[in-house]
């Protein structure tokens, strides 16, 4: 197709058969080689600008019948399409129909059930298109409190467990699903079947999304965006993310890309060096990099709360990245490629996108996001996202087939913020050097034991106590090295790693003997949820602590009445949302009424507030 095809700007749901997924706290259905777009489960059907193969209404943690509950519209059984509930999907499919087919179950079901079918037809020869190739009985997850109090009308039992008479439900002549367990775990055998059944065989949605396809398209796409002159510019970290994202503009517009790399002095071992050589030699990136590592240690020094933290780096940031971006805008005029600077990059994943969109709504804040997603608007910029739509394990698949060498697409993640985040408390030039050597030790064993792939993400970080210990024949007082490791494929949830004792014994051996400073190792266990990967995270944490009916009721119908514009799939204007920093402002201004003094972090909030508008007032005077 022609580059200046107006159907190369269309979002994946415009090019690829899409399955909506309307999000009630489940996050996956993509493992088939099927686009799917996950939506808040809220979501009104009148505002979809696409028609769905199908609709699939995931599990969650709710409960039908409790007031503040999340419903789907209605219009979902207008569309004529197939349907298939989940969990609490299934049970909302039977409360549309009836608010009294659901109740609270006198047993609750956690963990694997034996589930078994039910057949069908005049001679009971055949069970239900969901379950077809599928063993009569296989084990299932189940996770759930409530349960049908009695089969819908017009729908019919095709499959039970001892616990669940209603396990599985099918409607008498629509394509309108439900099961009471979670096909999409690997604890049920044969779920990934079920999900095709529906997904290929009741939906008839074509198994054609592959990163290889999407390379492609997304390549003709950012070409017909940008244009034959435009420039990009963006900002790497040397993580997958930048890096892909960078790969794949460099594939697209070639040298009119640049990207920027901010040395915050808050990297691991020997980053600068290995980024600059990973980009520029082997990728053949246009790179420029910038060291301002002694703007952001001077910034940080007496900081000791994570979401300041973040804050002070992403403003230090901007400022660092905006008078590069100026610079770069320059230059351009008098490059070769005289075309203007007009776009910015972002390495932006689905996850993110999942993060900002679902029921919770825009009151449940995780943390202070560090990129460049903060920019001032008067830049003049355009962002371009073009992993928008992936999640970690996509872009991964996609960094391959651009070529990427496989020690930088399988690299384990770092956080914008660094270093700093993974020292809890302030952050100094002694504490930087412990946490990065540690760091460095932790992984050079991970490494060597070649463990390193396994394990989706490993760090160590310097907790903000002190323990005693003894060393060479004396009594110390010294500080505690936390270690890190998880599994997982998305991001979203993660279990730790199970590191043998040997192993543990050499890391810590060495952390203790080699990184002055250091007495202690400790090991953490928790999984997400409860925990989150990084241990200084910043922002509240209802949603990762993963009991989304903590949130009160009041936030609840906050969420409901703020109306957000839906986010375009790879275009966005660059905008900010103030209001956590407004509501924060305001409780001090009233907490100081009262005879209290604002803390440190509500005044370097109002500072940076106060240092924005006065920017932004001087560039509107120009």
């Amino acid at each position: 197709m022609p580059a200046d095809s107006l159907t190369e700007i269309y979002p994946p749901h415009k090019l690829f058969d899409t399955l909506l997924v309307l999000d009630f706290g489940s996050q996956r259905f993509r493992d088939l080689n099927i686009y799917c777009e996950l939506l808040p489960c809220t979501h009104r059907i009148s505002d979809l600008t696409f028609r769905p193969k199908g609709v699939i209404l995931s599990g969650g943690p709710y409960s039908v019948y409790d007031s503040g509950a999340p419903h789907v519209d209605p219009a979902i059984f207008d569309l004529g399409i197939p349907i298939l509930g989940i969990c609490y999907g299934l049970q909302e499919i039977a409360w549309q129909l009836n608010h009294q087919n659901v109740l609270a179950g006198d047993k609750r079901e956690y963990g694997h059930a034996k589930l078994s079918f039910e057949r069908q037809g005049a001679d009971l020869s055949r069970v239900s298109d969901l379950f077809r190739h599928v063993a009569d009985h296989i084990d299932v997850w189940m996770s759930h409190g409530d349960k049908l109090s009695q089969l819908p009308e017009s729908f019919s039992t095709i499959a039970k467990t001892n616990n669940a008479p209603f396990a599985g439900i099918a409607h008498d002549s629509k394509p309108y699903y439900g099961i009471q367990f979670h096909p999409e775990v690997s604890h049920t055998s044969q779920g990934t079947r079920i999900l095709q059944n529906f997904a290929v065989c009741i939906c008839n949605a074509k198994q054609h999304w592959t990163m290889e396809d999407f390379r492609e398209k997304e390549i003709v796409r950012i070409q017909a965006l940008v244009g034959a002159e435009e420039q990009v510019i963006g900002a790497v970290s040397g993580g997958v993310d930048s890096t892909v994202a960078a790969k794949l503009m460099h594939e697209a517009i070639g040298n009119r890309f640049h990207a920027v790399f901010v040395n915050n002095g808050l990297l691991r071992q020997d980053e600068v060096q290995s980024v600059h050589q990973d980009l520029t030699k082997h990728l053949n990136i246009n790179l420029t990099v910038i060291d301002a590592s002694e703007t952001f240690l001077k910034a940080l020094k007496g900081v000791f709360d994570p979401e300041q933290k973040r804050k002070i780096i992403g403003r230090n940031f901007i400022r660092v990245f905006e008078k590069t971006a100026l610079e770069i805008k320059a230059a351009a005029a008098d490059s070769p490629t005289p075309g203007q600077v007009k776009w910015l990059l972002q390495g932006t994943l689905y996850p993110d996108v999942i993060e900002s969109i679902a029921f919770r709504g825009p009151s449940q804040t995780i943390k202070t996001h560090h990129n460049v997603g903060g920019l001032p608007a008067d830049m003049d910029l355009k962002l371009i996202e073009p992993l928008r739509e992936l999640f970690k394990d996509e872009v991964r698949i996609l960094g391959t087939t651009l070529g990427i060498p496989p020690e930088l697409v399988w690299r384990h993640p770092f956080p914008g913020p660094g270093i700093a985040i993974r020292i809890l408390g302030e952050v100094t030039p002694s504490q930087l050097e412990i946490a990065r050597k540690a760091d460095h030790i932790f992984i050079d064993e991970i490494i060597r034991a070649g463990l390193y792939r396994d394990i989706s993400q490993a760090f160590a970080a310097l907790l903000p106590v002190k323990a005693v210990g003894v060393m060479g024949d004396k009594r110390v007082h010294e500080q505690v090295i936390a270690l890190r490791a998880v599994e997982t494929t998305d991001f979203m949830t993660a279990d730790w790693y199970p590191f043998d004792g040997h192993f543990l014994k050499r890391v810590s051996s060495r952390i203790v003997n080699e990184v002055g400073g250091v007495c202690r190792v400790v090991y953490d266990i928790t999984s997400k949820p409860p925990g989150t990967i990084e241990m200084d995270v910043g922002g509240r944490g209802v949603y990762e602590a993963g009991d989304q009916r903590n949130v009160k009721q009041s936030e609840i119908n906050e969420a409901e009445r703020y109306k957000e514009g839906q986010p375009n799939s790879h275009l966005a204007n660059d905008s900010k949302d103030e209001r956590s920093i407004a509501n924060k402002l305001a409780r001090e201004e009233k907490a100081t009424k009262h005879g209290n003094e604002p803390s440190k972090g509500a005044k370097i909030d109002a500072e940076i507030q106060q240092e924005e508008e006065e920017l932004l007032k001087k560039k509107g005077a120009k």
